[in-house]
């Protein structure tokens, strides 16, 4: 038997990194496609678009399984539960809600708060987060923050969205973070050039694991 929860976290781990998309549903589809193509097949749809769960039900019908695709910007449970029936197969927010991670452990789909401080982090993972979504703090400190959370708390699985690229990637990977929230660089452009960013992203990620094996 696969647990959901656990098993949606391990490969969101070992892609490591995803796109952040804002965009309407054929712009999205074209977004899957090249993240599919080049082997990165993760994606968060943001709420702040009114069709993010038109988005990810399209995503999903098309491969399923062959791509993960979360909601993001989800601030209260209902939005939560709306994501989870169009097929999220994960939520983050940039805030932290009792509620819905509690609706999320319904349903076993992990959850990342949005958290600044670590009474937040500890928080969420004492309400059944999956992992902590470091923000907005990920574009001001940089990787660094990772190290801040983590050196109290090393068990703390930790998402940073904002300020990353392939210029400082390793950086990151350094740091130790587990997830990365990728933006224009897995966003923008055709699907072929998206494709092409995604494989570099991957080969670094993977170049970066190979070379720090124990």
């Amino acid at each position: 038997m696969r647990l959901k929860k656990a098993s949606i976290t391990q490969r969101m781990y070992d892609i490591c990194a995803f796109a952040v998309v804002r965009a309407d549903v054929k712009r999205t589809l074209e977004i899957a496609d090249g993240l599919v193509k080049g082997g990165l097949p993760c994606m968060e749809i943001s709420f702040t678009n009114n069709d993010a769960a038109d988005c990810i039900k399209a995503v999903k019908e098309k491969y399923g399984d062959q791509i993960i695709a979360g909601a993001g910007t989800v601030l209260d449970p209902e939005t939560a539960r709306i994501a989870i029936l169009a097929g999220a197969d994960f939520i983050i927010s940039c805030n932290a809600d009792e509620e819905v991670a509690r609706m999320c452990n319904r349903y076993q789909i992990p959850y990342g708060p949005g958290c600044t401080t670590v009474t937040e982090a500890i928080n969420g993972l004492t309400w059944g987060a999956a992992f902590i979504k470091a923000f907005p703090i990920s574009n001001f400190y940089g990787p660094k923050l990772v190290k801040i959370f983590k050196t109290p708390t090393p068990f703390m699985p930790i998402m940073a969205s904002g300020g990353i690229s392939l210029d400082n990637i390793n950086e990151w990977l350094e740091s130790g973070v587990d997830f990365m929230g990728m933006g224009s660089l897995l966003t923008k452009g055709p699907s072929d050039d998206i494709a092409a960013n995604a494989a570099k992203v991957r080969k670094a990620i993977e170049d970066y694991r190979a070379s720090h094996q124990d």
